[in-house]
């Protein structure tokens, strides 16, 4: 399970650092590349394991309707294998820090079963987000879990 937050830096290149914790628990699980795709307003990150599980939840709904089409397009066309570099980071292509605003500061934080990587200002927004309508978010979270 991926947990916290922490902040990096992209270089030139588009590399970012992924945090050593989080990496350990990534080459523990499989030997394969991890998958890094488009989401909202970052990016997930998935051990192979979880990217095959979310995949197939993915490909067992229906094909016939418009809205699954298109949500099955925007994960799977905009994903790539990122392998880890020597030194822990992976490439970011750049239709993926297009997508998600990535500039030179980030947040990489853990959220369960992936990691998200988001533009620093975004990520505050976010939160500011989250704290200002947390009572109606924890009532809908309520209300799906009975």
């Amino acid at each position: 399970m991926f947990l916290g937050t922490h902040s990096h830096t992209i270089d030139t290149k588009g590399r970012v650092s992924i945090p050593a914790e989080f990496r350990m628990e990534i080459q523990l699980r499989s030997e394969n590349a991890s998958i890094l795709t488009n989401d909202q307003d970052c990016l997930a990150f998935y051990p192979y394991p979880d990217w095959v599980a979310f995949s197939e939840k993915l490909a067992h709904a229906s094909q016939f309707q418009p809205e699954v089409q298109k949500i099955q397009r925007f994960f799977s066309a905009g994903a790539a294998k990122t392998p880890f570099d020597s030194q822990g980071r992976i490439l970011i292509p750049q239709h993926l820090r297009d997508h998600a605003q990535l500039e030179r500061e980030v947040v990489v934080a853990g959220v369960g079963t992936r990691i998200e990587i988001w533009n620093k200002d975004l990520f505050a927004r976010d939160r500011e987000s989250i704290y200002s309508n947390f009572d109606s978010i924890r009532s809908v979270v309520a209300s799906l879990a009975r």
